[in-house]
């Protein structure tokens, strides 16, 4: 018998068409603001509330020309914390369940009874998780206080910087779950070995990132490329931060997590197409996804690093979003992006 989904269910994994297409023409209709547009955050009585304990710091968000980003402790992350971009995350999380075949994960787990969901950004992933195995205590951690303030009473949220020392104990979790965290972590052998260190034997960790490198196989990108342009963009940040984003190529994960202990690891690599241009229908869908997550985040991924890190201005900027915004919906284009899914057991006790 099917048990009751909690409220964020819906949303998340049966979002509508009309959703859809909702995200997708928002996306065009919201430019870039300017600092001194932009409006004092929001936040419900209701969460303050239930995080009375937080220093008021933690919601007094720094703010980069109109977007909010995350203000905790000494962490540094590129992209926004705002109501537009977790809709974007949230898009995204649709779509990796499109390509996971509408599966949560793709390690074979058996009664996992303590999960970690590592950057769980809008809980969404955690609260379906949780949803889907009532038995196992879920916890989300992140830097932004972005989840909701209400979740199953199986799952919970905690802020926290992985890319720290992990005060989890040792041989604590069933399975330790990773997705979109590019651009995030200096150090991921040393993120995994704090994951190999907190897992049980037998446990599981995976991790889902992609490449935001766009690539075509049949020179369908028009002579003015925007697309060369972005992906000169994030060459220059990976160099400049210090933080790849380009998890899905060469390998990475696998070797990292070979590295840092975990002896035997599986690989599933993805093309996510930008747009319905494939003619499978699962893959159609996935790109239709991949499109209104990306036109919905697309101001969200540059802001930061456009104009703190790499010094473009803003005109400048708007002016790259309007072109990236043609090509990507141009059906003749037949762009798309890697994607992978890496996971790997802690060998059981013998």
């Amino acid at each position: 018998m099917n048990k009751p989904a909690s409220p964020a269910s819906p949303k998340s994994r049966h979002q509508t068409t009309e959703a859809l297409a909702i995200a997708i023409d928002t996306a065009f209709d919201q430019p870039v603001r300017d600092d001194s547009d932009s409006s004092p955050l929001g936040e419900s009585e209701s969460l303050l509330e239930s995080t009375a304990s937080l220093s008021s710091t933690i919601f007094n968000y720094r703010k980069v020309h109109g977007r909010t980003f995350p203000n905790f402790k000494d962490a540094e992350y590129w992209a926004p914390n705002d109501e537009k971009q977790n809709e974007g995350l949230d898009l995204h999380h649709h779509m990796t369940l499109l390509f996971h075949n509408d599966k949560l994960h793709v390690a074979p787990l058996k009664n996992p009874q303590n999960v970690l969901d590592i950057g769980t950004g809008t809980g969404i992933w955690a609260i379906d998780f949780a949803d889907e195995y009532p038995s196992a205590i879920v916890t989300g951690t992140d830097i932004s206080p972005i989840q909701p303030p209400w979740a199953p009473p199986n799952c919970k949220f905690e802020l926290d910087d992985a890319s720290l020392e992990w005060t989890f104990a040792d041989n604590s979790f069933d399975y330790i779950h990773i997705t979109q965290l590019i651009g995030c972590i200096e150090d991921w052998p040393k993120l995994y070995r704090q994951a190999y260190r907190c897992l049980k034997p037998g446990g599981w960790i995976e991790h889902t990132d992609f490449t935001v490198r766009v690539l075509t196989d049949d020179n369908s990108v028009p002579k003015d490329d925007p697309y060369k342009m972005w992906n000169q963009f994030f060459e220059q940040a990976t160099e400049k931060t210090g933080r790849s984003f380009h998890l899905a190529e060469e390998n990475k994960l696998a070797d990292w997590l070979k590295e840092s202990g975990f002896p035997s690891v599986q690989v599933e690599n993805y093309r996510v197409p930008i747009g319905h241009w494939p003619a499978e229908r699962k893959w159609k869908d996935v790109g239709l996804y991949s499109l209104a997550g990306f036109l919905q985040g697309l101001e969200g991924y540059c802001i930061f690093l456009g104009t703190e890190v790499l010094g473009w201005h803003i005109d400048e900027l708007r002016v790259f979003f309007a072109k990236m915004r043609t090509v990507m919906t141009n059906p003749k284009v037949h762009a798309y992006y890697p994607a992978v899914t890496a996971y790997g057991q802690k060998p059981p006790v013998s």
